[in-house]
């Protein structure tokens, strides 16, 4: 049992109904009694907040049991207030602290927070010695710990016992996809390329489901080489080119090459770790990234949705040169030139052959970039950073919640309205958006197998919508003018399975 003391005065306490994920709760301040804390408030939609979970990740691996790293989920969108949601969040993001969903935002204003992601840190006697907003926070804070837990172990006041942890991972299935998040259909070799993220690994199957290749052993890491022995780390979108499958690794902050005749993987721009300010133009293979998200191949140039800098970038095959695109250095929806514009965490891509089509996730808009010799930038749907929702009709008046996947097929946009749980298409000639699959009339309707939950990846092919279902762990498939979803079954499962622990 943890040692218990009065509840501190300075600081807010703990709600006493809120849910706890990988522990036991409910718990209050005076449950830490004797531990430093790392208080961390965090949204799971943003990019920023991905990149301080592993940091806190390190923290908590430096400094457990003296220093308890707890997470403060304060939720930008409605979809996220669930203990559902922070729940598959948790999980998402492979979270092994302590999580309270702080879904009113009573913690979020008693700490007098005003921004994701920021980090407290706290003394065994409950005095804030440190905030930090934004990332880096393990550079940040790292020091000023050393020194807290030294001065704290000479005063005696460390409590050394862990945290009765629970972690939510143990409690889930062995599947044989988790959070699949892209997805590419070939309509000329009828074959798939799925990027199983949670299982850090790519999956080649045939349309009717029948796997025919696993590219990587299952383990997150970076290593090229023979596709068996090849690793990643939360891969997401992809884009080919012949026998050239490109991916973007958004865990490693690289771009790797999987060719599919040869079944080797290789890593052509980035290396292994997030770019540490302002992304520099340069040779890709020593270029520091930030977060890619989706690709999109036109001509010999691979164009990269660049989440963590808020940018488009531009990878030309010939030359191995990067560059950025599109795009200031700062978040915002702000259209212009293509160097004056601002976007914020830009997802899908994809092109129309004469402009690139986006989506920006933070600001739930879909948006065009012209391509070469044009320069100019606009949006169709979306109208800031906190205007988000779920409304169909007029492009001007239409509203997304969090959308991350796209595609361009019959001279429409497809959208993965992810946090909306839906697929929309979007018609440029009659600027309008209408709900396809999923969403709020699936869900009244009751069907609960076909339901989408957050679909981050979608392909066109043969007809048919592939989508990565990503909370639901799947690959659903509809008609190209909606309707009912089926999900496809991949075949022979157990070579899904091998290597996961079962």
């Amino acid at each position: 049992m943890m040692r218990r003391r009065t509840k501190l005065p300075e600081l807010p306490d703990f709600p006493p109904d809120a849910q706890w994920l990988n522990i036991e709760g409910p718990l209050r301040m005076s449950d830490f009694a004797g531990k430093a804390i790392a208080l961390s408030f965090f949204t799971s939609c943003c990019i920023h907040c991905t990149h301080v979970i592993t940091d806190l990740r390190r923290l908590h691996a430096r400094f457990e049991p003296d220093l308890a790293v707890i997470g403060v989920h304060s939720p930008k969108l409605s979809a996220e207030r669930t203990d559902d949601a922070v729940r598959e969040a948790v999980l998402r993001h492979r979270i092994e602290f302590p999580v309270v969903n702080d879904r009113d935002m009573r913690l979020w204003r008693g700490h007098g927070v005003s921004a994701w992601p920021t980090t407290l840190l706290i003394s065994p006697v409950g005095r804030v010695i440190a905030r930090v907003v934004g990332e880096g926070i393990f550079a940040a804070l790292h020091d000023g710990i050393v020194d807290l837990l030294r001065d704290c172990a000479r005063g005696g006041e460390l409590d050394h016992e862990p945290l009765p942890l629970r972690l939510e991972r143990d409690r889930e299935p062995v599947r044989p996809l988790c959070f699949p998040a892209g997805i590419l259909a070939d309509e000329a070799s009828q074959r798939l390329f799925i990027s199983d993220t949670g299982h850090d690994r790519m999956i080649i199957a045939s349309f009717d489901g029948r796997v025919l290749d696993v590219i990587g052993d299952g383990t997150p890491g970076m290593e090229d080489g023979e596709f068996a022995r090849a690793r990643f780390r939360e891969p997401r979108g992809l884009a080919l080119d012949g026998n050239a499958l490109y991916v973007a690794d958004r865990g490693n902050h690289a771009i790797r090459r999987l060719d599919l005749q040869s079944r080797m993987v290789a890593t052509i721009a980035g290396v292994g770790r997030q770019a540490p300010g302002i992304m520099t133009a340069g040779q890709a293979a020593s270029t520091d990234l930030n977060s890619p998200w989706d690709l999109t191949l036109t001509e010999h140039r691979l164009y990269i949705t660049m989440a963590g800098a808020h940018q488009i970038w531009r990878l030309d095959l010939q030359t191995d040169e990067m560059e950025p695109f599109a795009g200031g250095t700062m978040p915002g929806l702000v259209d212009g030139s293509r160097s004056g514009c601002l976007l914020a965490q830009p997802s899908g891509i994809t092109s129309d052959g004469a402009r690139l089509l986006l989506l920006d996730a933070a600001a739930s808009a879909l948006r065009w970039a012209h391509l070469p010799p044009g320069y100019q930038v606009g949006t169709w749907i979306g109208r800031g950073i906190f205007e988000y929702g779920d409304r169909d009709g007029e492009a001007g008046k239409a509203l997304l919640q969090h959308p991350t996947g796209i595609a361009h097929h019959g001279g429409v946009i497809y959208i993965a309205d992810t946090y909306n749980d839906s697929v929309k298409v979007f018609n440029p000639h009659t600027a309008r958006v209408a709900t396809v699959v999923g969403g709020g009339e699936a869900a009244a309707a009751g069907e609960s197998r076909s339901a989408l939950t957050r679909p981050c990846g979608l392909s066109c092919a043969a007809g048919r919508l592939w989508l990565a279902d990503t909370g639901g762990h799947a690959i659903q498939v509809a008609s190209v003018d909606g309707g009912p979803l089926s999900t496809l079954e991949l075949h022979p499962e157990e070579r899904l399975l091998e290597g996961l622990g079962v």
